[in-house]
């Protein structure tokens, strides 16, 4: 399945349009824009994003890119794994 990165456009002035510009280069994630995700505590706080629906969030735009990594590769593994 392919990742979700969802950002708020109130939450830009974070850094995390350059976060945002960074994913949008890898062709097998799928990066939405929003004019608000309905997290301002979060939005105003510090960078954010949604990762497949979960709130992703860090001190600095740097780390959330880097924990955005983290939550996908996650998700992959859980994704790959054979319960059966």
């Amino acid at each position: 399945m392919r990742p979700i990165i969802e950002f708020c456009q109130s939450n830009m002035h974070t850094g995390t349009d350059q976060v945002m510009k960074k994913l949008e280069a890898e062709p097998d994630y799928d990066i939405i824009e929003y004019g608000c995700l309905g997290n301002c505590g979060q939005c105003y706080a510090m960078p954010y994003a949604l990762v497949n629906g979960e709130i992703v969030a860090s001190e600095d735009a740097d780390t959330l890119y880097t924990l955005i990594l983290e939550k996908i590769n996650e998700a992959d593994a859980w994704a790959d794994l054979d319960l059966d």
